[in-house]
């Protein structure tokens, strides 16, 4: 069974809940708890404010049910999260939030227990800006022209500094446009750089990252010095991941074969060579090529085609009127059913349903 909610914010689905709760690992009066209605599911979303730019949570729950929202997304934050048990766990994430309307599945019977840091201005800029100078260079300018596409979005001039830009993009992601569809605003080329930029923001969690998270799930301190410990392991946390990022691209590994392995990919997506001729093609074996995309983008260089498929997909669902076959035949499945298959594994729905809740948001 799947539940459809749709939200203003993102907590609107969930109850208040109680600093008390036995289940959390630690608490403090001062925390925001909410749990989850049981209908739905069962656990809790906490919480703990550790600066005015800065706060943490610790979620951990499980729901009895598939779950599909469509919200308008937080604008004017950074987070930085880390799954322990779920789909993504031992991988880390930065996700900027732009106030965009979005679509979020939550499969049923899985357990979501993860970490989250959140960034708020004035810092926010900053650490968005140290994130971004890490990137390759390509996925650099692919952020780089998302930003000048925000800006002039949102009533920008000719010219300003990149933290002037950003400013304003955050000043206006509260009150942004309700309808507001990137997939219609960016055109194809840059749609398809972001699916890269999407893999550039997902790293592995190390070790050391590790006992960080869990010294933050094992505070053993209250009050104000439970702030500040918090407060200091997060940071520390967040160094470490932007640290891995520098790490990546001081690899031994030659990593222009592979970014341009995943272009040819993301150019036939009908017909796309083999791996070996993949290899063959961009002057490497079949061994460094999947070597390298593991490296890159967490998957294999299918993997990484069924990604691309499944992503322009999507966009020519909320931005054109074809029909569903034609879909699938233009992103390179010749069985619509293997389509819709793969895209209600992603989605949490079928892509006939999901192109009328596009149109609908749209409308």
């Amino acid at each position: 069974m799947i539940t459809r909610l749709a939200l203003n914010h993102w907590e609107d689905w969930l109850l208040p809940g109680s600093s008390s709760d036995t289940r959390l690992l630690h608490a403090d009066a001062s925390d925001r708890v909410l749990v989850c209605p049981s209908d739905l599911g069962q656990g809790y979303f906490q919480e703990i404010l550790l600066r005015d730019d800065l706060v943490l949570f610790i979620h951990d729950y499980t729901l009895n049910q598939d779950l599909v929202m469509d919200l308008q997304s937080e604008g004017d934050r950074l987070e930085f999260d880390f799954p322990i048990v779920g789909p993504s766990r031992g991988y880390g994430f930065v996700v900027p939030y732009f106030g965009w309307k979005t679509l979020i599945f939550k499969r049923a019977q899985k357990r979501f227990f993860k970490v989250e840091i959140f960034f708020k201005r004035p810092t926010l800029i900053a650490y968005l800006q140290d994130f971004m100078e890490r990137l390759s260079p390509q996925n650099q300018s692919t952020a780089e022209q998302i930003i000048r596409l925000m800006y002039r979005y949102h009533g920008g001039g000719q010219s300003s500094t990149p933290a002037g830009m950003l400013n304003r993009i955050f000043d206006r992601s509260n009150t942004s446009d309700p309808h507001f569809i990137f997939e219609q605003v960016a055109n194809k080329t840059l749609y398809g750089e972001m699916l890269n930029l999407g893999y550039a923001t997902c790293s592995p969690v190390t070790p050391v990252m590790d006992q960080v998270i869990g010294q933050i799930l094992s505070c053993p301190y209250q009050g104000i010095t439970r702030r500040t410990y918090l407060e200091q392991k997060a940071l520390q946390l967040v160094s470490l991941r932007l640290e891995a990022m520098v790490q990546l691209h001081t690899t031994k590994i030659d990593l222009s074969c592979i970014y341009q392995a995943a272009a040819i990919l993301k150019d036939q997506l009908v017909n796309p060579p083999t791996v070996e001729a993949l290899a063959r093609q961009v002057g490497t074996n079949r061994l460094y090529l999947n070597q390298g995309f593991a490296q890159v983008y967490g998957t294999t260089p299918y993997g990484y085609l069924r990604s691309c498929r499944l992503w322009y997909a999507r966009r020519l669902l909320m931005t054109s009127d074809l029909s569903i076959s034609h879909v699938a035949t233009a992103v390179g499945y010749t069985c619509r059913s293997h389509f819709a298959t793969a895209f209600r594994q992603l989605m949490g729905m079928n892509p006939k349903a999901f192109q009328m809740k596009a149109w609908q948001r749209a409308s």
